[in-house]
């Protein structure tokens, strides 16, 4: 653990959600440290830019430390671990190493673990292998919608600068209240993290209810894979009696219904609704500007992250039918979505 006051912060991978979230936690007083591949020193170890569409400015960001091999970490020197692979790349090989190697660094001390790795059941699969204690593992999700800016090209809407942004490395948008979340998984972790993370005074972190969270979240990927089967048009000309849309609904409803979200899923499933879900949407594409939103979307859960949510789906349907559901919409959504990939 720190000798000092100053909270110490791994950050696990240094692409666009680490080095967003983990600016956040700098201007909070968190002594930033990141595990990187080695592939990777060079472009993290100089100071990085990070083009804010919230005020069209060009940030800098460094006084952060880098590791590249992680048997040199040493136990007990990190508050906070915080991993920013994405699902499916947490259950790879070397997301697996990963988890050993953290578990190794926190196993027997104080220090928390933010995962942020989105899956069915991930955070049970992530306590076997790393054979931490169930309290310091807590899920965490980044809430600020952020790209890197070498090799994506979205959509452009003013105010952008964009020269400034063509200088950045990576961009990012803060359009929601709260800029990080956790669950209460592990309350003393999230309590403390939260209290870190929204000290800087900009962005904040608030706990939600672990159901609840996890009910809502799944479900919202059966709407993303409806947009993703729809070719991403604007939620403002997205048809709710649409069959895509419908589609997502009718998988999202199978999904808030699996015994594992108990009554959490089961509430959400009475609430939602095909145009109470595209008015969310819809809200969402405009406080998202002047970053596009599906433009985003496409880049990110179209590409980037897509095979994670491709995972997510075929979880889902798996859960289901151990528990005598045949998520018969979800089974449809998750081949069409994969069939778009090749």
């Amino acid at each position: 653990m720190s000798d000092t006051q100053q909270p110490r912060v791994l950050i696990a991978g240094a692409g666009a959600m680490g080095i967003v979230s983990s600016y956040h936690l700098a201007l909070s007083g968190a002594a930033v440290t990141f595990l990187v591949r080695p592939h990777r020193v060079d472009a993290v170890e100089r100071p990085q830019r990070l083009y804010c569409y919230d005020d069209g400015a060009l940030k800098a960001y460094e006084g952060y430390e880098l590791i590249s091999d992680p048997a040199t970490l040493s136990p007990g020197a990190y508050d906070y671990v915080v991993i920013t692979l994405d699902g499916a790349a947490m259950r790879d090989p070397d997301g697996e190493r990963l988890a050993r190697a953290i578990g190794r660094v926190a196993r027997g001390t104080s220090t928390g673990v933010i995962l942020g790795a989105l899956g069915i059941e991930l955070r049970s699969w992530f306590l076997s292998v790393s054979e931490l204690l169930g309290e310091q593992v807590t899920n965490g999700t980044l809430g600020i919608q952020c790209h890197p800016v070498a090799g994506v090209t979205l959509p452009l809407h003013a105010p952008t600068d964009a020269d400034l942004l063509a200088q950045a490395d990576f961009a990012y948008r803060h359009c929601w209240p709260l800029g990080f979340s956790v669950d209460d998984s592990a309350p003393g972790v999230a309590q403390r993290f939260a209290a870190l993370y929204s000290a800087n005074g900009i962005s904040r972190c608030v706990i939600e209810q672990a159901d609840e969270k996890a009910a809502g979240v799944f479900a919202f990927f059966a709407q993303m894979a409806a947009c993703d089967i729809g070719g991403w048009p604007s939620p403002a000309d997205i048809d709710p009696d649409s069959d895509f849309w419908q589609l997502g609904i009718a998988a999202g409803l199978e999904i808030q219904g699996l015994g594992i979200f108990g009554e959490a899923g089961r509430k959400a499933r009475t609430q939602t609704t095909a145009e109470g879900a595209l008015q969310f949407w819809r809200g969402w594409e405009r406080d998202m500007l002047p970053l596009d939103l599906q433009g985003f979307n496409r880049f990110h859960h179209g590409g980037k992250v897509n095979r994670q949510d491709l995972q997510i789906l075929a979880d889902c349907i798996a859960q289901g039918e151990a528990e005598g559901t045949p998520m018969t919409a979800t089974r449809e959504l998750h081949a069409r979505q994969a069939a778009l990939k090749g």
